[in-house]
């Protein structure tokens, strides 16, 4: 799986669901402090990561997210464990 994939993925859902521009969002950027996040917000990109990527982000993990790219990393690393000879 390729991190820019991901990050583009997960960047035009933050920018589409919380109607911003899309250049403003970067791997660092924090999802509450900087995006203004919501507990639903962050569940509903969750839930598109897991769809998207065949991923479980188990509660404890969610709560530890705390930037677009450690969300990003997350999926690339459990995508990676999943994948034979990975």
């Amino acid at each position: 799986m390729i991190k820019s994939e991901v990050f583009a993925r997960v960047k035009a859902h933050l920018a589409d669901e919380l109607r911003m521009d899309p250049d403003a969002i970067g791997e660092q950027t924090r999802l509450r402090e900087d995006l203004g996040t919501d507990s639903l917000d962050l569940y509903t990109l969750l839930q598109e990561l897991e769809d998207a990527y065949g991923v479980k982000v188990p509660d404890a993990q969610a709560l530890k997210i705390r930037t677009v790219g450690e969300a990003v990393d997350f999926v690339v690393a459990v995508a990676a464990d999943r994948t034979p000879g990975a």
